[in-house]
């Protein structure tokens, strides 16, 4: 069935002869996948991932499953993995061969210039990100492949509850998880220790008995996506007991009792984890009838985000900064901003990079960046993402095996560490084969490396949000403000430009002592402030209209959720909807009769002036009748 999907779709891009490259690249993965029995996890992972886009939820791949074309063939990614290309999507005739040119080399096919097919006249699709399959499977498939999916966090349970019925009750599982004791718990341990007992002791002996219990096994609990997938033929108890998390009986859930780690290498783990992402992308398409999978990559106006805020309407605000990142997934930390500042990207494949720096452990800082800033390397040429390295060798003429070997071992850090027996052979070797010194710097700076894949999955996601951004914005902050704010407030946020500013002003003064809380709602001011300078206005909340949970477009203007209201939870919004349904209320006492909501929270909706001018009460006084 899988060489079934792949060919299938091979014929669908490339046509009834794909080139070579293709071909080859198909029957190399292929031949690992099935002589290793690896086809089942494909097989597993496609079935979802098809299961959630039927049900309107687009899935972001993890990991380096994206390296993978058999992958991207059978619909488990959207990642290409060959060489960046041009492909007819009418006559089916590909060009390899200009993206690998020296003069205009491409790592990613959206970077390359439009261009029409000369056989047919059509326009051609540029596709390809250029990763190998072995930073995947490895060499031979000697690496178990470990497929990682984001589902929607809305569309999660129903995926899970979908590998129940895939593989069945008895032979699907929880991955059960182990928690151990925290070196700060350990501490209060061995203080509360010490005053029972009315002992003394000395710092040094109060540290060494905190070694002594951290790490010790405390509680049970459960991964947050990794289901373990049981053989037909076995049971679960072949390999493992089962238990509830933490030993609770009236849980319903059941997971492993050995940490799923122990097990990986025998047992089918799917991680399949919740994300905001896709939940986002699926809102914006319910607003804007726009299918995301045909938003193009080679946008400029979208590009032009990632250097300047002019596409959005303002440009060097002093708050939001120079570029246009704000708020958009991989890119809107202050931390990437300011990458985005001193690298002034304006090819995809230079965002794919910085998603690989930002993610990556001594990847960007007093690594790349000081090569970029100090010496004035290319961003395209500075060490990424792992599968940088791998490439970069073999262009420069080294054994593909050995390239990849020294890709693993810089990217696990074990270079960095001082733990690579053969670094010094390899380092040489490099050297012979005119890898710049700089280069080698880099290499023994690593201690963690971002697959490329991974990264391009993500910014094909943010990319897609950055394009609404520009061109939908009221459904962007519609989308943004339901599922990704974390602290909004009405009452702060949505009472006029002049007051947000005053709010913000007050919270900078005490930027020290803010709460958690505070300093969640100071990040989402910060994307409102952006909303209100691009001139977009919010309308009132009417408890007619409103959602509990979503923001809506009403009148041009942004309508928030009831839920945005200090002190009104999801479920009291829930209930003001459902009550408003059945039609008008007559006083303050009806509304909190219909919807449960509290005195605090209607004198407060009052005083917004979203119960427009009910009476108290439904009494009606002698004066009222005599008037």
């Amino acid at each position: 069935e899988l060489k079934r999907l792949v060919w299938g779709k091979a014929h669908e891009l490339y046509g009834e002869n794909p080139p070579q490259i293709v071909v080859d690249r198909i029957e190399a993965e292929l031949g690992d996948i099935i002589r290793c029995k690896y086809d089942v996890i494909y097989m597993s992972a496609q079935k979802l991932v098809q299961n959630s886009l039927e049900h309107g939820y687009l899935v972001g791949s993890r990991g380096s499953v994206g390296s993978s074309l058999v992958a991207f063939m059978s619909g488990i990614t959207e990642v290409n993995s060959l060489p960046a290309h041009y492909r007819c999507p009418n006559c089916k005739h590909t060009d390899f061969d200009y993206a690998q040119d020296p003069e205009h080399p491409y790592g990613c096919g959206a970077d390359m210039p439009d261009a029409v097919c000369p056989i047919c006249g059509a326009k051609y699709v540029k596709d390809g990100f250029n990763i190998p399959f072995e930073t995947f499977l490895g060499f031979g498939g000697d690496k178990v492949p470990d497929i990682d999916l984001n589902f929607s966090g809305e569309y999660q349970s129903s995926a899970h509850k979908y590998t129940f019925e895939l593989f069945g009750q008895t032979h699907v599982f929880r991955a059960g998880t182990i928690g151990t004791v925290a070196e700060k718990t350990a501490f209060g341990y061995v203080k509360k220790y010490l005053e029972e007992k009315g002992k003394v002791a000395s710092k040094a002996e109060e540290n060494r008995l905190a070694i002594g219990c951290t790490g010790v096994k405390r509680t049970t609990g459960q991964h947050p996506g990794g289901m373990v997938v049981i053989p037909q033929d076995k049971e679960i108890y072949d390999f493992c007991p089962v238990q509830h998390p933490a030993d609770d009986p009236n849980s319903d859930i059941i997971t492993t009792h050995f940490e799923y780690h122990s097990m990986e290498s025998n047992l089918l783990k799917l991680d399949m984890l919740g994300h905001d992402d896709p939940t986002m992308i699926r809102m914006l398409e319910d607003l804007t009838g726009v299918n995301a999978r045909e938003i193009p990559l080679d946008d400029p106006d979208t590009m032009s985000l990632f250097s300047s805020s002019k596409a959005l309407g303002y440009e060097n605000d002093k708050i939001l900064g120079p570029t246009g990142g704000t708020a958009i997934p991989e890119f809107g930390t202050s931390f990437v901003r300011g990458m985005l500042e001193e690298t002034q990207p304006n090819q995809f494949d230079i965002l794919v990079r910085l998603s690989g720096f930002s993610h990556g452990t001594d990847v960007w800082l007093g690594n790349a960046r000081d090569l970029i800033i100090q010496q004035g390397i290319p961003v395209g040429q500075a060490i990424g993402c792992r599968d940088d390295i791998m490439l970069f060798l073999i262009s420069k003429g080294m054994p593909p095996k050995r390239s990849f070997k020294i890709m693993e071992a810089v990217r696990k850090g074990t270079v960095a560490k001082k733990k690579c027996g053969n670094w010094e052979e390899w380092k040489q070797d490099m050297l012979d084969h005119n890898v710049p010194d700089w280069y080698v710097w880099s290499c023994e700076k690593i201690q963690y490396m971002f697959p490329k894949a991974h990264a391009a999955a993500y910014v094909m996601m943010g990319w897609r949000i950055a394009y609404c951004k520009i061109n939908y914005p009221l459904a962007y902050y519609c989308a943004f403000f339901s599922i990704r704010a974390s602290a909004f407030s009405y009452e702060i946020m949505c009472l006029g430009r002049e007051h947000l500013e005053r709010v913000m002003a007050e919270y900078r003064k005490r930027s020290d002592s803010l709460s958690n809380k505070e300093q969640d709602a100071l990040k989402d001011m910060r994307i409102v402030q952006e909303m209100y300078a691009r001139g977009f206005e919010f309308e009132p909340i009417d408890i007619f209209k409103a959602h509990s949970r979503n923001f809506q477009i009403v009148n041009d203007r942004v309508m928030p959720s009831l839920s945005s209201i200090e002190g009104l939870g999801e479920k009291a919004a829930d209930a003001i909807m459902e009550a408003a349904k059945d039609g008008p209320f007559l006083s303050k006492d009806d509304f909190r009769s219909r919807t449960k909501v509290s005195k605090t929270v209607i004198d407060l909706m009052a005083d917004l002036g979203l119960l427009g001018d009910i009476p108290e009460s439904n009494q009606i006084s002698l004066f009222d009748l005599v008037g």
